[in-house]
């Protein structure tokens, strides 16, 4: 599966690792691994010198926590750009709309987009279907990303853990490869 990763040609992507998603109007996440696979990742990239490429969620709609400016719009601690790395912002769930994430990724010369964040059923997945559907080799690392239980619209939840599972299998099975951060991580080692 990792095979054909040309880790010279291959763009990190995090989605909307922001402080908002921390808030009490937001329901209860799965993932308590998010923040340290999402850093790892993201320090290893560091030092390899390696093309990272940060995505921040910047709302239209005032009095979002989102909304550029708030608190919430910042990003969590250990994320965000540093240096010379660079930032699309967005204001849809794609990553790949209304941006020049395409066109950046072109003159970089990307052959693979590794993707992680939050959440993996909106943005993450938005965004890679987009990337797919565009001739990108999408990379999801599913144990970087986190979401959240939802109402099921019969007065009922879907935990997390289940709407994680569907859109991992669904996005794996037509628009991505999934590597876990561990093994991605052992073969930027081995590179």
């Amino acid at each position: 599966m990792t095979m054909d990763l040309d880790l010279d040609h291959t763009v990190l992507l995090p989605i909307d690792m922001q402080r908002a998603f921390d808030g009490p109007q937001w329901p209860r996440r799965w993932n308590d691994s998010v923040d340290a696979n999402g850093i790892a990742l993201i320090e290893e990239w560091r030092s390899a010198g390696r093309t990272i490429i940060h995505v921040r969620h910047d709302s239209l709609t005032p009095g979002s926590n989102l909304f550029p400016g708030s608190p919430g719009n910042g990003f969590r601690p250990g994320f965000g750009p540093v240096g010379d790395e660079a930032l699309v912002t967005k204001s849809v769930n794609s990553a790949f709309i209304g941006t020049d994430l395409d066109l950046r990724l072109k003159r970089l010369g990307a052959r693979h987009v590794i993707v992680f964040g939050i959440a993996t059923d909106i943005c993450v997945s938005t965004t890679i279907r987009t990337g797919a559907n565009m001739g990108w080799d999408m990379i999801l690392v599913p144990d970087a990303c986190d979401c959240f239980d939802l109402p099921d619209g019969q007065g009922g939840v879907i935990p997390a853990e289940q709407i994680q599972a569907a859109h991992v299998a669904t996005l794996a099975f037509e628009f991505c490869r999934t590597i876990p951060a561990a093994q991605l991580l052992a073969l930027k080692e081995a590179a």
